[in-house]
This record gives C-alpha cells, structure tokens and sequence, in this order.
C-alpha cells in the first residue's frame, strides 16, 4: 500500500499517539478548549448537549490527560518516587453515578485521575490529578481509606506522635500542610480513647490523610505540569512512606471472645 494513502497516515499517527512510549512527549499542556468544554458542560449537563460534543471531550480532556498520566509515570519513576502511571486504569470516568444521588445531573464537570503503586485506582496512596476550570489542584496521600487501614494510620499517629507530628511540620514547612477534607469524628473513636488531651488527639479523629496544591489554568495549560506535579509528588513522599509503613505494620487484631451458646451454670461456691 502507498504509504502516501490517507487511511495508512491516519492509523499510523493513531499507532503513535497509543504508543506509551511516545504518550509522555505528546503531553504540552491542556488546551484553553478543555476549560471551555468544562464551563459549557456545567450550564448544560444533558445527554442532547453531550453527546453530540463526546469528541470533543476525548480530544480536548482524555486524550491528553492519559499522556500526562504516561508522562507522570516515567517521570516519578526517574524521581524515585514508587508510583505507577497507568491511563487505562487510572483514569475516572466522566459518567456520574446517579443512583443513590440527589444530584440527578449525569455527568461530572471536572476530570480526575490517580497514580499509585500499582496504577489502579483501589490500591491505598495515591497521587490525585483534577481539571477543573478555576479549581485545578492536586493532592497526595490516603483518601477515604477501607476501615482497616483507617484503623492503622490511626494507630500509627497514637503509636508515634512525635513521628507524625514531625512529619507534619516539614510538609508544612515546604507549604504543604496535611489535611483531612473536613471529614473527621467529633471525638476519639473506640480503642483510641487514651488520645484524648494529647497533642495528636485531632489527628485519630480524622477519616483522610491528604496534603493537597491547587494548580491554575495557566499552570494547567504548560508542559511544565509534568514537572510541578513531580516535585509536589517528592515533597509529599513522607506522608506516602508513613502510611504505606502503617498498612505493612504487623499489629495484631483484637482478641475476639468468644460467647458460649448457652448461659453457664451458675457457680456452686
């Protein structure tokens, strides 16, 4: 076939633009479309506005976000940092679900993604990706982690305060602060009871570990990103290690007693 052929053109520059290798050159920023599709999208969240302009948002928005997913991955790799950059599986869907919802609008107005150890979007610590026409930002650390390890990273700040608190102290000083989304419980919760007075009693009481950075449009829209969100993700490390440490740490559970199936006899003395 001539290689002049339109057709062949065509599926080789879509061979190329798949291609992982070549996905991190392909990153130079998100265009000002991407940000207009988005502001369009929240006046007019509706299938027959949508649909009709699909491509447009796997033009403008996934396309390049899976190159920066790509991009971020080599990147964090040269860096040291142990997360894993994978756009197939790390990617959120713009689809809403609605069911359980009382917001009844189908699609989500911004685009988010997640780097971690593995790629997928399950596995516990995590580099957050968010495009969102004046709310861009990203974050790092445990999100809504299952109660099992939510009962570790508690037990990690109870365990070894002075730890934590210095962990704390020079993300702060770097201007990364550690955070819990406003989501905490009004007071230590059961089995933590002996954190109430002390200097990490705040902390047991939260239900995320996160350090977070808004990023603006401008930012956004410059293949320098690659770079911000690499040394923001280097910064936040220690907060990945100690929960990562925390989830690995063999505590063993608590003792179950077991109740027999009928009252015992009462004692003869």
């Amino acid at each position: 076939m001539d290689r002049g052929c339109p057709a062949r053109i065509a599926a080789e520059t879509a061979a190329i633009l798949n291609c992982p290798m070549r996905s991190a050159a392909a990153f130079t920023g998100f265009r000002p479309e991407a940000f207009a599709f988005f502001a369009e999208l929240r006046e007019h969240n509706e299938p027959g506005w949508f649909k009709p302009r699909k491509s447009v948002y796997e033009t403008e928005i996934l396309v390049p976000f899976r190159a920066l997913v790509s991009a971020l991955g080599e990147a964090l790799e040269l860096a040291g940092v142990p997360l894993k950059g994978d756009p197939a599986r790390g990617i959120f869907r713009i689809y809403r679900d609605v069911r359980f919802s009382a917001n009844k609008q189908l699609y989500k107005t911004h685009q988010g993604g997640v780097l971690t150890r593995s790629g997928g979007k399950g596995d516990p610590g995590l580099l957050y990706i968010h495009l969102e026409p004046g709310a861009s930002m990203i974050g790092a650390g445990f999100w809504h982690p299952e109660p099992g390890l939510l009962s570790r990273l508690r037990g990690a700040v109870l365990a070894e305060p002075d730890e934590f608190l210095a962990m704390t102290g020079r993300l702060k000083g770097l201007g990364y602060s550690v955070t819990c989304e406003n989501e905490r419980l009004a007071r230590p919760p059961r089995g933590f009871e002996t954190a109430k007075g002390s200097a990490v009693a705040d902390y047991v009481c939260w239900k995320n570990f996160l350090t977070d950075r808004t990023i603006g449009d401008d930012d956004m829209q410059s293949p320098g990103l690659v770079e911000r969100i690499v040394d923001f993700a280097v910064a936040a490390r220690p907060l990945l290690d100690w929960g990562w440490a925390a989830a690995a740490d063999d505590i063993p559970p608590p003792l179950a007693l077991k109740m027999p199936a009928r009252p015992l006899p009462k004692p003869d003395f």
